[in-house]
């Protein structure tokens, strides 16, 4: 019996050589030429894979695909990020941009993302008509098909996506200023697709995981601050760092820590994006945030007269609303955030070159301009924690969220319950736990804020012992 494919939060995630096959692959990109053909008159695709094993042999099952079906293929030759792959779809004015990749997800994994015209997510509505199409198996011979018969035949185009992306980067960006800052900069990629892009604008930036190994040396590359211990380590010992930048296995996330080797999380790197936009660079628009993102950003928004929106958890949700409203900057707990004058897409690179053109003209450090997100906000420290657990155990805490069961978490009392895509409990203004499951992983996530550090790590203890007994 075939197996059930489906797209999570973001695109089909499975274990390689397990369910993520080949055939699969096939399958779920027959499903995807049937939605072109359908909804267009001579579609045409951009295709890319990132730095995972087989990327390549995967992608070029998906060429094959499309070329069988009479759509015409732009690809790369070796890895790409996904926003290389986003502005591409968008540059070219393709109707798909497809990624084979898993993102942060542990290497034993690898994915399909879909990508729209307009260099963000393809909206969740048309992934399920894509994914309602997904035939048991794929009625193509598509073994036999040459790629490099395609490629002289003009059927199959090669395109550099990653030069292409660098030159949007040096034209959108004053590199000069942060190369001139005297800023000493490290770059981790976790040995993502990501990893040549600063190598080639920023060259005097330290590096660090920066060459090719599909192992991930057997870390998960999501830029965290439990994955990132190296990168922390090597700060410390430094000392005269003044930020670095991280970024996921596809290079849509980010992570960032100050020259002291603390990690600073997406919440603050939000916070730091609009302050900067708003007040230094004086541009305008909508603020749109995932449910697990702190409140504290409508008390931003607030202070600058924007508007606030936050939609169910996944970037798809938020791009949806970037495509049609004048949108600021979208942004998500996970490290996912798109911007205005960019593609609506999460892009880490993007957003870790705004923090240092924001430290390199300002010719402040990062803890000074984060002290003036606080004068605005007030301090507030957050962390996630996620529980590998049973997935009965999920399913039962899950249902008791449902049905209301919790109304205190060790000393913590609940004032109010928010449910617009999971279960946010908040226990007064400044502290609040949310309860949720993964949409690409098999993890209870819970995340937690509050002033300090050390009261956040007690309310997800707390919570922890509460939920799982």
């Amino acid at each position: 019996m075939a197996t059930k494919i489906k797209f999570g939060t973001d695109g089909w995630r499975a274990i390689i050589a397990e369910d993520f096959t080949v055939d699969n692959v096939a399958r779920v990109t027959y499903a995807t030429a049937l939605w072109l053909k359908s909804n267009y008159d001579k579609p045409s695709v951009v295709l890319g894979h990132d730095c995972r094993f087989a990327g390549e042999l995967f992608m070029e099952t998906a060429a094959r695909i499309f070329v069988s079906q009479g759509i015409h293929v732009r690809m790369s030759r070796g890895f790409v990020s996904t926003p290389m792959i986003s502005l591409a779809a968008n540059q070219f004015n393709c109707e798909i941009g497809v990624i084979l990749t898993a993102s942060h997800n542990p290497p034993s994994y690898n994915g399909f993302k879909l990508k729209a015209y307009f260099g963000g997510p393809l909206a969740p509505w048309h992934v399920q008509e894509v994914e309602d199409l997904i035939p048991d198996n794929c009625p193509i011979d598509f073994k036999g098909i040459d790629i490099d018969g395609a490629i002289a035949a003009g059927q199959i185009e090669i395109v550099d996506f990653e030069t292409r992306y660098v030159d949007h980067v040096k034209a959108n960006f004053d590199i000069e200023a942060i190369k001139a800052s005297g800023l000493k900069l490290t770059y981790d990629a976790m040995y993502g697709a990501g990893q040549n892009v600063l190598k080639r604008i920023l060259p005097e930036t330290t590096f660090l995981h920066c060459d090719y190994n599909p192992s991930f040396n057997g870390q998960a590359p999501e830029p965290i601050a439990k994955n990132l211990q190296e990168l922390e380590h090597f700060l410390k010992q430094n000392g005269s760092m003044d930020c670095a930048l991280a970024t996921d296995g596809d290079a849509d996330r980010i992570g960032l820590y100050n020259g002291k080797g603390e990690f600073i999380d997406s919440h603050h790197i939000i916070l730091l994006l609009i302050h900067y936009l708003v007040k230094y660079k004086k541009m305008t628009g909508k603020v749109v945030i995932a449910f697990s993102v702190t409140p504290r950003v409508e008390k931003m928004c607030a202070h600058y007269g924007l508007e606030i929106q936050t939609t169910k958890i996944g970037f798809k949700e938020i791009a949806s609303i970037m495509v049609e409203d004048d949108v600021l900057l979208g942004g998500e707990e996970s490290g996912g955030i798109a911007v205005k004058g960019h593609i609506p897409e999460r892009d880490g690179i993007w957003m870790g070159l705004i923090i240092w053109e924001f430290m390199a003209k300002s010719g402040k450090t990062l803890d000074e301009l984060i002290e003036e997100v606080y004068e605005i906000v007030g301090e507030f420290k957050f962390e996630r924690n996620d529980l590998h657990i049973t997935e009965e155990l999920k399913q039962k805490i899950i249902a008791n969220c449902k049905e209301d069961k919790y109304k205190s978490f060790g000393d913590y009392n609940v004032r109010e319950v928010k449910t617009i895509d999971g279960f946010k409990y908040f226990f007064d203004d400044e502290r609040w736990v949310m309860i949720r499951p993964s949409g690409t992983e098999p993890v209870l996530r819970t995340y937690a804020e509050a002033p300090t550090l050390e009261e956040v790590r007690k309310i997800l203890k707390q919570t922890e012992l509460t939920i799982c007994q």
